[in-house]
């Protein structure tokens, strides 16, 4: 819910302003109308009357060419007046100011020429006429409007998706905190099976040691179940800001991998290498291991049917803060598919589900503010959890 409001409110803001500039902006239209308007009648005003005027003075005639020249200055009407030889004789609401013989006085008539005819003046030269602010608008407004409507529409998609997404992501956090709880009883009910064999084999002289090994590793396999279904519990919960050791966490991996790996035939073998000062991090411990856990499952499938190492490592890094390598010596990552193997359902695998490092890099970087990165080695694979202080 948190991550996807922000997207909402974006795009309800932006319909907001659109819809506000868009009520501002016709009122400014509607000004302009009047405003044109006026003058226009003012003119046809002044026309009227001069055509009224019995006396035939020759100075009202004048008087009324004057005033419907200025008038005309006044309509916000770029124009150039040019003589009969081409020379410019007088400009009235250019957009500049230059000089009657400059390069720029000449391309602004050719600009205006080339948008529309120039008007012939008999005795006079010739008028070339621009647009006014309003008609300049008015042709590039609806293409504004076009885009912003397009780019809200676009938001507005891919709100709709987010939304989606954020509401299966809810399903899938439901599902496994049930499925957590619903693993609570069969690990209870296991964990006192095993309990109780472990006291009937202490006092037993008869058990070898094979039996209390086994006891040991399944009981270690049932905390290991116990923490995994407690990742569950945490999936959709706010990330926990835990100090954690990082030099701890790959020791405590290793060892329990080092006895679930295959040791006779195609022999694998994980160690771990943590620096004596430890490297401490914030987090959630039982996410990190999830992590680790994935990244060392994957070097175990990489290494099946050849063997090998698996190195699970703690780094620091100087301005703060650690790295959890793991790394190994197979067969590594073909170059093509570096781009894709952290892409949810993208799997090398036969029987793959393609979710396990997707995983792993939405735990790193959403929920601990990491970076989980495939590294350009000449032989295996390394991945490095890049963590915060």
């Amino acid at each position: 819910m948190g991550r996807r409001t922000p997207s909402f409110l974006l795009i309800g803001g932006g319909v907001i302003l659109l819809l506000v500039w868009y009520v501002a902006y016709t009122q400014q239209v509607v000004q302009e109308l009047r405003r044109a308007a006026a003058v226009q009648g003012r003119m046809s005003s002044r026309i009227y009357s001069a055509l009224a005027d019995t006396s035939t003075a020759e100075g009202a005639r004048i008087d009324a060419l004057l005033t419907l020249a200025q008038q005309v200055r006044e309509s916000g009407v770029p124009l150039i007046l040019t003589a009969p030889d081409g020379q410019i004789a007088d400009t009235a609401n250019l957009p500049f100011t230059a000089s009657f013989d400059s390069d720029t006085m000449k391309r602004y008539v050719a600009q205006l020429d080339a948008n529309r005819a120039p008007l012939e003046a008999p005795g006079a030269g010739a008028v070339h006429v621009g647009d006014s602010d309003l008609v300049r608008g008015l042709t590039t407004i609806p293409l504004v409007q076009a885009g912003a409507i397009a780019l809200l529409v676009l938001m507005g998609v891919w709100g709709v998706r987010e939304r989606g997404r954020a509401e299966r992501e809810k399903v899938w956090a439901g599902m496994a905190r049930e499925s957590a709880h619903q693993l609570g009883t069969p690990l209870s009910s296991l964990a006192g099976w095993v309990e109780l064999l472990g006291d009937r084999t202490a006092g037993n002289p008869d058990a070898d040691a094979t039996t209390q090994r086994a006891l040991v590793m399944m009981q270690q396999d049932i905390t290991r179940l116990d923490r995994v279904a407690n990742r569950f519990e945490r999936i959709g919960r706010p990330p926990r800001r835990d100090v954690i050791d990082v030099g701890a966490l790959a020791a405590r991996m290793a060892a329990y991998f080092a006895d679930r790996v295959p040791q006779i035939q195609h022999r694998v073998l994980v160690t771990a290498q943590r620096p004596e000062s430890p490297v401490t991090v914030r987090g959630d411990e039982v996410l990190l291991e999830w992590v680790a856990e994935v990244l060392v499952k994957n070097a175990i499938d990489a290494l099946g049917g050849r063997g090998g190492h698996i190195t699970v490592m703690a780094l620091p890094i100087a301005e703060g803060g650690g790295i959890l390598r793991v790394q190994d010596d197979g067969p590594g990552v073909p170059r093509h598919m570096r781009q894709r193997i952290f892409d949810p359902g993208y799997s090398t695998k036969e029987r793959g589900w393609g979710i396990g490092l997707a995983l792993a890099r939405r735990i790193v970087e959403e929920n601990h503010g990491g970076r989980l990165v495939l590294l350009d080695t000449p032989q295996g694979a390394t991945f490095d959890v890049r963590l915060p202080a």
